[in-house]
C-alpha cells in the first residue's frame, strides 16, 4: 500500500499495491482498512483518493484463496466496504485498467468514482457460479440503472468506463489526469460536507426492477436454468428495490449457498485448468524462435479463419491458394468477416482496414519463404498434407514452424516426407476457428522443443486456449469423442432412439447432443473416416452400420436435407423418421440384440463412462500432459458443460469403487476390441 499527499487541498492518494492485478487478499484487504484509518485521522487529511495500476484498480477476489481460511478472515471485503462507507472524510475511487468482481464493488462502496475512459468494469461471478458477493447486486442497480446491471452480472463480460459515462457509475470519464481528476472531485465532496453521497441512499422503483427481473428469468436459457446461479442472481438484483440492509443480506445468503455447489467448484476448477493449460513441462521451457509472419496455406473455410486470427493478433499474413479463383473466394470471405464486425459495431473501420492491409495473397510457393510459421489448411487426406508439405519443405526458410492443421492424421508421417521433421507439428484449429478458443497442438517424434514453444506462444498470440497433445488418433478430443460417439452409437441398437440420446445429453448440459452434432458438421465427415478404416476393422468388434447406411441414401445431414433428422427451412424436426428407425431396428435385429427403453439417467451415464475410460486410456499413454488438460478440450471444443468441469472432474465426484464397476460392465458390453482402463490407469487419472 502506497500513500501520496496530493499536491493541494488536503488529498491523500492511497494505491492499491498487489501486483499483478491487485487482487483482494486478505493481505491488501487489511492494509486497506488500516490505510483509510490512518488517513482519518490525520488532520491534514481533508478527503481520500483510492486507486490501483494502469494494469488494474482490483480484478477482485484472490481466487487462490477459495475454499481456503484466509478467504472469510477478517476483515472480509464486506467489512472493507463497510469502513469506507463510515469514513468520517470522503472516498474517491480512481479507476484505471480493469475493476472486476471485488474491485468494481470496492469501487461502488465509495463515495465517488473517477475513471479513465479506457477503464474495464465488470461483475464476473457467473462465470465462476457465484454472484456478486459484496454490494455489487444492490449497489450497482442504484447506481447504473437495473437494465445495465441485468447486462453486466448476468453476460458477465466487462465494458469500457467510456460507456457508461451516461450513467451515474461515474462522477467523471477522463481521457487523462486521472488523479488530479479524482482529487478534484474528493475536494469538492470535502467543500460540501457530509453526509457524503453513496450508493445505499439510492432507491429504484420496485415496480419496475419487478418487471424486468421477471423478464430476465424468462428469458434464461435451458443451459442457464442448469446452473444455479443465474437464478440466485436474480433473486438478489430483485432485492435492490428494497431497504439496502435487506438486499445485503439476501445477496450474502445466496452468495455463500452457492460457494460449495459442485457447479461453482467446476467452474473454478475449470478457470484454473485453462490457466495451467499452456504450461509446457520443464524439458519444453524454452525459448521460442521469433514470429511476425504467418503463412496459411488453404483459403477454405478453415484457412480463411486461421487468417482471421493472425490478422487480429496483429500479424503478418500470407494466404496461399492453388488458383486465383480460390485465392478470391478466400480473401472475400475475410473482407466479408470483417465487414461483418464493423457493421455490428464491434470493430472500428479502421482497425479492420488495417488488419486486411497485412494480408497477402498469393499463388506463389516462393512467397512463403519470408513465413516464420507456415500452417496449412488443405483437404483431411494424408497424401494430400504429405504432398504439401514436400513442396513446403523446398521453399520454406530453415527455421520455420512446419504446422498441419489435422483433426486425425500422423504427425511423423507427414514429418517424415521433409527433411526437416524437427520443425513439424500439428496445430488442431476448431471450426469456425476465428471464434473457437481451443487449439490442441501436437508434438511429433522428432519435433524439438523450441518449435513446441513457438507454437504455444503463437497459440496464446492468437488468443487462444493452446492444449499439449501427443501424437495418437484423434489426439485428445477426437480420441475421447469417437469414444462417446461410439458408446451412444451402441446405445440406439440397445433401444434409444436418437432424439432420446440426444435429449438426455442436453438435460446434462450439452451444447447439442451427438446426433445432431453429427448432422450440423456434416455425416460425411465420419463415413469417409470410416470407409478409410474399414479394410483394417477388426470384424469382430462392434460396429454400428447406421451412419454408413444414412449416407449410402444421400443422407449426409443438415446441409442435404436430412440425416439422422429431416430439416426443413433450417429447422430440424423434433424426432427422427421412420427411414432412420428402420435401419436401428435392423441393426439392433443383425447383433440379436431385445429392444429396451433406455432411461436418460442411463444414457448419461453411459456417455459420461465412456470418455472417463478413454481420458485414463490416453493419459497412461502420455497422450495428454495432465488430467486437467483433457477437461479443458471437451469443455472448450466440444460443448462439454462448464459448469460440470469435464469429464475428469466429473468421474472425481463418483464414488470410485462404482466407477470402476460400471467402467468394467461397460467395457464388457462394447465387446471384443475395447480396451479398459483398469484401477491404475484410473488412479492416475483421478488421484
Amino acid at each position: 500500500m502506497k500513500f501520496q499527499d496530493h499536491a493541494e487541498g488536503g488529498v491523500t492518494v492511497i494505491t492499491l499495491d498487489n501486483p499483478p492485478l491487485n487482487s483482494l487478499g486478505h493481505v491488501l484487504r487489511s492494509r486497506i482498512v488500516a490505510a483509510i484509518e490512518v488517513a482519518e485521522v490525520d488532520p491534514a487529511v481533508r478527503a481520500i483518493v483510492l486507486t490501483g495500476s494502469p494494469r488494474a484498480f482490483s480484478a477482485g477476489a484472490d481466487v487462490s484463496e477459495f475454499g481456503t481460511p484466509r478467504q472469510m478472515a477478517e476483515p472480509i471485503l464486506r467489512s472493507v466496504l463497510e469502513r469506507i462507507r463510515i469514513c468520517t472524510k470522503p472516498v474517491v475511487a480512481a479507476l484505471d485498467g480493469v475493476a472486476l468482481g471485488g474491485g468494481l464493488e470496492l469501487a461502488l462502496a465509495c463515495h465517488a468514482r473517477v475513471a479513465l475512459g479506457q477503464a474495464r468494469v465488470g461483475l464476473p461471478e457467473i462465470t465462476l457460479g457465484l454472484i456478486p458477493g459484496s454490494g455489487g447486486t444492490q449497489r450497482l442497480p442504484r447506481l447504473a440503472g437495473i437494465d445495465l446491471a441485468l447486462t453486466l452480472m448476468q453476460g458477465g463480460a466487462p465494458m469500457a468506463a467510456a460507456q457508461l459515462a451516461s450513467t451515474s457509475l461515474f462522477d467523471r470519464v477522463v481521457d487523462d489526469g486521472l488523479i488530479e481528476a479524482a482529487a478534484d472531485v474528493a475536494r469538492q465532496l470535502a467543500d460540501a460536507g457530509a453526509p457524503w453521497p453513496h450508493a445505499d441512499r439510492l432507491n429504484l422503483d420496485a415496480e419496475y426492477v419487478a418487471t424486468k427481473v421477471s423478464l430476465a428469468r424468462q428469458r434464461l436459457n435451458a443451459r442457464q436454468r442448469l446452473q444455479p446461479a443465474y437464478g440466485a442472481l436474480l433473486d438478489a438484483i430483485g432485492a435492490s428495490a428494497g431497504p439496502i440492509d435487506a438486499g445485503l443480506a439476501l445477496e450474502r445468503a445466496r452468495f455463500l449457498g452457492l460457494i460449495g455447489t459442485t457447479e461453482a467448484q467446476a467452474l473454478r476448477y475449470q478457470f484454473k485448468a485453462e490457466r495451467d493449460s499452456h504450461r509446457l513441462p520443464d524439458t519444453l521451457q524454452v525459448e521460442p524462435r521469433k514470429v511476425a509472419t504467418v503463412a496459411v496455406i488453404g483459403a477454405g473455410t478453415m484457412g480463411a479463419g486461421i487468417a482471421i486470427c493472425a490478422l487480429d493478433a496483429t500479424l503478418d499474413v500470407i494466404l496461399l491458394e492453388q488458383d486465383e479463383t480460390a485465392l478470391a473466394r478466400g480473401r472475400q470471405r475475410i473482407a466479408d468477416h470483417y465487414a461483418g464486425r464493423v457493421a455490428a459495431g464491434k470493430l472500428g473501420a479502421a482497425v479492420a482496414d488495417a488488419a486486411q492491409a497485412r494480408l497477402t495473397g498469393t499463388c506463389d510457393w516462393q512467397a512463403l519463404a519470408r513465413a516464420d510459421v507456415v500452417i496449412e489448411a488443405v483437404f483431411e487426406e494424408l497424401s494430400v498434407k504429405q504432398d504439401v508439405f514436400r513442396r513446403l519443405d523446398a521453399v520454406a526458410r530453415p527455421g520455420a514452424v512446419l504446422a498441419t492443421n489435422t483433426s486425425y492424421l500422423d504427425i511423423d508421417a507427414i514429418a517424415a516426407v521433409t527433411s526437416r521433421p524437427q520443425d513439424v507439428l500439428g496445430l488442431h484449429f476448431f471450426s469456425p476457428a476465428q471464434v473457437m478458443k481451443l487449439l490442441e497442438v501436437i508434438r511429433g517424434a522428432h519435433t524439438s522443443p523450441d518449435a513446441m514453444a513457438t507454437a504455444m506462444t503463437l497459440g496464446r498470440t492468437l488468443r487462444k486456449v493452446p492444449v499439449l497433445c501427443g501424437n495418437a488418433f484423434g489426439f485428445i478430443g477426437n480420441r475421447i469423442y469417437n469414444a462417446y460417439r461410439r458408446q451412444c452409437e451402441f446405445m440406439l441398437e440397445d433401444g434409444a432412439w436418437p432424439e432420446e440420446v440426444d435429449q438426455a445429453l442436453t438435460d446434462f448440459g450439452f451444447a447439442m447432443g451427438p446426433f445432431a452434432v453429427a448432422d450440423l458438421s456434416g455425416l460425411d465427415i465420419a463415413w469417409r473416416m470410416r470407409r478409410a478404416q474399414a479394410a483394417t476393422r477388426d470384424p469382430r468388434e462392434r460396429h454400428v452400420p447406421v451412419l454408413e447406411q444414412l449416407c449410402e441414401q444421400g443422407r449426409l445431414g443438415q446441409k442435404s436435407g436430412a440425416g439422422y433428422y429431416r430439416y426443413a427451412d433450417g429447422k430440424r424436426a423434433q424426432t427422427t423418421d421412420d427411414t432412420v428407425h428402420d435401419l436401428i431396428v435392423q441393426a439392433s435385429a443383425a447383433r440379436g440384440i431385445q429392444r429396451r427403453t433406455l432411461a436418460p439417467q442411463e444414457i448419461q451415464r453411459r456417455a459420461l463412462l465412456a470418455m472417463v475410460n478413454e481420458a485414463a486410456c490416453l493419459y497412461a499413454d502420455g497422450v495428454a500432459t495432465r488430467p486437467s488438460d483433457i477437461d479443458v478440450v471437451l469443455v472448450q471444443g466440444y460443448g462439454f458443460p462448464r459448469w460440470q468441469g469435464g469429464p475428469v472432474f466429473w468421474a472425481r465426484q463418483q464414488d470410485r469403487e462404482r466407477l470402476g464397476a460400471d467402467l468394467r460392465c461397460l467395457v464388457e458390453a462394447g465387446g471384443h476390441g475395447m480396451r479398459l482402463a483398469d484401477d491404475t490407469m484410473l488412479a492416475r487419472l483421478l488421484d
